[in-house]
């Protein structure tokens, strides 16, 4: 079971990743972290960073390392991370390594009540689906390729992660969409009666009933 976080917010593991390296400012974590894509990592928002820092100052994870002004411009405090913060980095990462958690994809979302729409109208949304997502994926293999001739695979892991992902719902939209074509789908006529007539046929309702008080 996931550790209730004292900063939860995976920003701050973001921030704790990038000033484990060497004492800097929030601008200068920030500019680091969109260096490196992490957005495209973890759900980031960055109006946020300053209250994440704040957090993390005020739960010993960081410390004000130097406070320094350059001209007219304003204050600038650089941050240095503790030793709470670094054993902290290390167990969240053990964490999110070993142990799987509840995630909510919004495209998990859409098929939790993917009946309100037409089996045509379901094969013409997945097709585009998967024609978006077969170029997405070659854009980051072709990437990934270029990136491994300089970058060391440790710090494109994550891509080869994104890439298995990819194929796999790739091979699942596939197989989705030909029993949608070849008629195999279970339960698609009832389906399909739905829809013509406007109202849910007996089987289906006994089912969304009973599932809506197990």
């Amino acid at each position: 079971m996931a550790k209730r976080r004292k900063v939860g917010n995976l920003l701050a593991l973001a921030v704790l990743s990038t000033v484990v390296q060497r004492p800097m400012h929030p601008y200068e974590m920030a500019s680091l972290l969109r260096s490196r894509g992490k957005e495209d990592d973890m759900e980031i928002k960055w109006g946020s960073l300053y209250t994440v820092v704040r957090n993390l100052v005020k739960h010993g994870f960081l410390q004000v390392a130097d406070t320094a002004r350059e001209g007219a411009r304003p204050e600038r405090t650089v941050y240095r991370i503790t030793d709470a913060g670094r054993a902290e980095l290390v167990d969240w990462v053990r964490e999110l390594v070993s142990t799987p958690q509840p995630e909510h994809p919004k495209f998990k979302a859409g098929l939790s009540v993917l009946a309100i729409l037409s089996p045509e109208e379901t094969a013409a949304l997945l097709r585009h689906r998967l024609e978006a997502l077969e170029r997405a994926t070659v854009a980051l293999r072709t990437s990934l390729a270029r990136d491994a001739a300089d970058v060391p695979r440790l710090f494109l892991i994550e891509d080869e992660y994104e890439l298995a992902v990819r194929d796999a719902e790739s091979a699942w939209l596939r197989t989705l969409l030909g029993e949608l074509a070849d008629g195999t789908f279970p339960d698609l006529a009832l389906w399909r009666q739905w829809h013509a007539t406007g109202e849910m046929p007996g089987e289906l309702a006994d089912l969304a009933e009973r599932g809506s008080t197990d």
